[in-house]
């Protein structure tokens, strides 16, 4: 009958710095003292042939027995691995999950602060144009009770209607230019208002526009990490399975 030799398997876990695990599966002899040989008992001759059947298919049924228990011994440590691994798998796939939710929150805090900041300026812009359109009409009410006023003195003052009505002219000429410089001026400030508007929603745009590419960038970056997570466990259960072929 061939001897039957046991087998120690060791497993080392080592877990990495940048994510993922490292298992060493290690099949060696055993260091263990062998127990001392028996004395070999005289063969007996008149064994029959039924009687050395019988042993032999003790011995056999030992050997089987040896080899069931290095089985299950090796499948318990290679679910533990396997729970290990899954655990880890969990562990990349929530850190992945809980970054994407902080990027989005940080683009979602974005976004209401630059719309809290254009809705400002739309209602200062507002505030401007109604102060602007006040103004005009009190300039053209004013003109109006200056027409009325020049009106009035004509009437009631026929001898001097001739130097009273240039006078009058005059000041309604130099009236009507201030109005035309005070609406002229008025206007340059609101297109300059809008001219500074436009370029804080193009600076919004194109502050958003890059945030997104790194929010791109770094869920592209957390995939790969997953990715070679992911290869690893493959070449480790590759690894894992040609050990025990070659063990069996």
């Amino acid at each position: 009958m061939a001897d039957v030799h046991d087998e120690s398997t060791e497993i080392r876990c080592q877990e990495k710095s940048k994510g993922g695990l490292k298992y060493d599966v290690i099949l060696a002899n055993s260091t263990a003292t062998p127990p001392p040989k028996r004395a070999k008992s005289p063969v007996n001759t008149s064994l029959s042939a039924e009687e050395i059947e019988e042993k032999l298919k003790a011995a056999e049924e030992r050997r089987m027995s040896l080899e069931a228990n290095k089985m299950a011994t090796l499948a318990a440590k290679l679910s533990k691995i396997e729970e290990a691994s899954k655990k880890k798998d969990e562990q990349t796939n929530v850190f992945i999950n809980q970054t994407k939710e902080a990027l989005d929150q940080k683009m979602e805090t974005h976004i209401e602060k630059r719309e809290a900041y254009i809705t400002d300026l739309k209602s200062k812009l507002k505030d401007h144009l109604e102060g602007v359109e006040k103004t005009r009409q009190s300039l053209e009410q004013q003109t109006q009770e200056i027409e009325v006023a020049v009106k009035e003195k004509m009437k009631s003052a026929a001898a001097q209607r001739d130097e009273n009505m240039k006078k009058m002219v005059e000041r309604l000429k130099e009236h009507v230019d201030l109005v035309k410089k005070v609406k002229a001026s008025q206007q340059e400030k609101v297109q300059a208002l809008e001219s500074q508007i436009q370029n804080k929603l193009h600076l919004a745009s194109t502050r958003r526009t890059q945030l997104e590419i790194e929010q791109r960038e770094k869920l592209k970056s957390q995939e790969r990490r997953a990715e070679m997570v992911r290869q690893n466990k493959e070449k480790l259960s590759q690894s894992d399975e040609q050990q025990t072929a070659e063990s069996g």
